[in-house]
């Protein structure tokens, strides 16, 4: 069996398990180890790549970043932050042409530079964002489609539990990935709100809404306390990782300690939700170095297969120009996004397109800027997009239905694309901020 066949066939057998039910890093693992052990006849060959897999994995020193991060991410969440910058952003934009809609890109970015995670966002706006777009006559589909569009920012703005992932399976840093995932994040954020503003101007009928009618600004006292929080938050953590003062581990320690003190200078925090926090967090964590394990066995298994060389040889054979080899790259995870979870398409495309593209010369960490955003699209696409079930959940309102969701999500999705493209493009607007 060639090494292509065994790439593709451990893609299928992957897919199928985990449509079976199987959980994700567990079809990853299985397919893995029974490859090697049919490749190799050698039982023991296999036990000892999975033991290695799992100590490279458990003993990086940079893996202490997915359990800090995350903590903070949800004492955010629980502390009412992104209620709050919400508020703000609102109070700005509430005259504007689907000004509701614009303030809850604003704030979803500003919430995602503190929580990382595409699901809290989510949850968090389709509670606040949408009864208020609603109450002033927005259309549902528009609303919801806001939200989920918007949701992704937190897979893309640091930090970024996606960008942890990726750094972990290409062998990255943590920190360079945090730094060039803050421009892609800004100009998607900018490249919602400018589809917002042309669909008011173009097609207001699909945005609606009404005028609000008791608009006024908040006070500077007011916006000073509902952001000051948020904002030194995000100043302490990206701001020591970019002038170099906190390594990515300790600005995850400083930025949890952090919140945890204004999450109970706030009186948002009693011992029972610090030990649901707590309890969480080991939740993602074990969840996430499953994945980053699984991950690792795999890449192992097809680099035993002899994969990377026959994968070069092809292109070296066809003459296949960085662009076709782009446009297959981006079409395999728009399709693997209808199916799978973002995760799950970085550990399986990263390592099958990895040896394509080092020897090219190019930047893993842009090739990894690219893959997240790419891998993210399938969080707003049928039948598997994430972000909209968990709108849909968070909502419990009879008037949206699933359909409703997705097909608002549609147009933020194609924005997605378009960013994707430029990003692809034009690699300084992901690594210019590294020089």
């Amino acid at each position: 069996m060639s090494p292509i066949e065994i790439g593709v066939i451990s893609v299928i057998a992957i897919i199928v398990l985990v449509y079976l039910g199987l959980y994700i890093p567990v079809a990853l693992g299985v397919v893995s180890f029974v490859s090697i052990w049919l490749m190799r006849d050698d039982f023991e060959l296999s036990m000892n790549l999975l033991k290695i897999a799992v100590g490279d994995s458990v003993m990086e020193y940079t893996f202490a970043t997915v359990p800090l991060f995350t903590f903070m991410g949800l004492i955010v969440s629980k502390a009412g932050m992104g209620a709050d910058i919400y508020e703000v952003m609102n109070s700005g934009f509430k005259k504007v042409k689907g000004g509701i809609g614009m303030a809850t890109v604003g704030a979803n970015a500003v919430f995602a530079a503190v929580t990382g995670s595409s699901i809290a966002s989510a949850s968090v706006f389709a509670k606040v964002s949408v009864p208020e777009m609603l109450k002033y006559d927005y259309n549902p589909r528009f609303a919801v489609g806001v939200v989920a569009g918007s949701s992704v920012l937190g897979m893309i703005i640091p930090p970024s539990a996606m960008l942890i992932i990726y750094s972990f399976v290409a062998e990255q840093s943590v920190g360079e990935m945090f730094l060039a995932g803050v421009v892609p994040g800004i100009l998607l954020a900018a490249a919602y709100i400018a589809a917002i503003w042309l669909m008011g101007k173009f097609i207001p009928k699909y945005v609606g809404g009404k005028p609000a009618t008791e608009y006024e600004w908040m006070s500077f006292k007011e916006i000073f306390s509902k952001t000051a929080p948020l904002v030194s938050l995000i100043t302490i953590v990206l701001g020591g990782i970019y002038t170099g003062w906190l390594t990515p581990v300790e600005a995850g320690a400083a930025g949890a300690a952090v919140g945890l003190i204004i999450a109970l200078i706030r009186g948002k925090m009693s011992l029972k939700s610090f030990w649901e926090a707590l309890i969480e967090t080991g939740h993602i964590t074990a969840s996430i170095l499953f994945l980053i394990t699984a991950a690792s066995i795999y890449s192992r298994m097809l680099g035993l297969a002899g994969l990377p060389n026959e994968l070069a040889l092809i292109l070296e054979q066809n003459q296949m120009s960085f662009m076709m080899i782009m446009v297959i790259y981006v079409c395999l995870m728009l399709f693997l996004g209808t199916l799978l979870d973002t995760s799950s398409i970085i550990l399986i495309v990263v390592p099958l397109f990895l040896p394509l593209i080092e020897p090219m010369g190019l930047s893993l960490v842009w090739f990894g800027i690219i893959t997240v955003i790419g891998a993210e699209i399938g969080l707003l696409t049928p039948p598997l997009g994430i972000s909209c079930f968990v709108i849909k959940a968070s909502l419990d309102d009879d008037r949206i239905s699933l359909k409703d969701v997705f097909m608002g999500s549609l147009p933020f999705a194609f924005v997605m694309l378009v960013v994707l493209i430029l990003l692809i493009n034009y690699p300084v607007l992901s690594i210019g901020i590294l020089h």
